[in-house]
């Protein structure tokens, strides 16, 4: 996707800085309308997908998260339960409890483990959209940087070739 839209971006560069530039408006050019605005439009088109992409991890992040809490959950319900079965004796009693004790342990550092791996998945994945976007708006910061640089040296030769071709009276 980061790809199309800087394709999409160059294809913009392209046709602004071919444009000629209009009669004594150097600085201003004459490109086609429907051509920009269908660039334009698919360039609107392919940030909403990055940012899709960015909101789906999350979720998925999320659902992760919450069916490790469930199973967390199920967990310490079924611990619960083979203590409660155990009961008797007070050492069978207090193994039972151990165990159960630790099973609820290992479960919530699991759920924790799961949760700090989503979490770093997600903020990756999020840093790299980031970096693609704000890579694509230095692009056309820089292209419209050139452009202007472009029409003002076209400007110059203009007004010099004036000059010269009026020559002095």
């Amino acid at each position: 996707m980061a790809n199309d839209v800087f394709y999409l971006i160059d294809l913009l560069y392209e046709m602004i800085d071919g444009a000629r530039s209009v009669a004594f408006s150097p600085d201003k050019c004459t490109i086609i309308r429907d051509d920009a605005l269908e660039l334009l439009e698919q360039l609107r088109g392919e940030l909403p997908a990055e940012l899709k992409k960015a909101q789906d991890l999350i979720r998925r992040r999320d659902d992760y998260v919450e069916e490790a809490k469930k199973e967390a959950e199920r967990i310490r319900r079924q611990a619960e339960l083979d203590a409660k079965t155990i009961v008797g004796e007070s050492e069978i009693a207090r193994v039972a409890r151990d165990k159960a004790r630790d099973m609820v342990t290992q479960a919530n550092d699991r759920s924790k483990a799961i949760i700090n791996v989503a979490n770093e998945y997600t903020d990756d994945a999020l840093r790299r959209t980031e970096e693609a976007i704000q890579q694509a708006l230095e692009e056309v910061r820089e292209s419209r940087a050139r452009f202007r640089a472009v029409s003002r040296e076209k400007l110059q030769a203009q007004q010099s070739t004036r000059a010269e071709d009026q020559g002095p009276k």
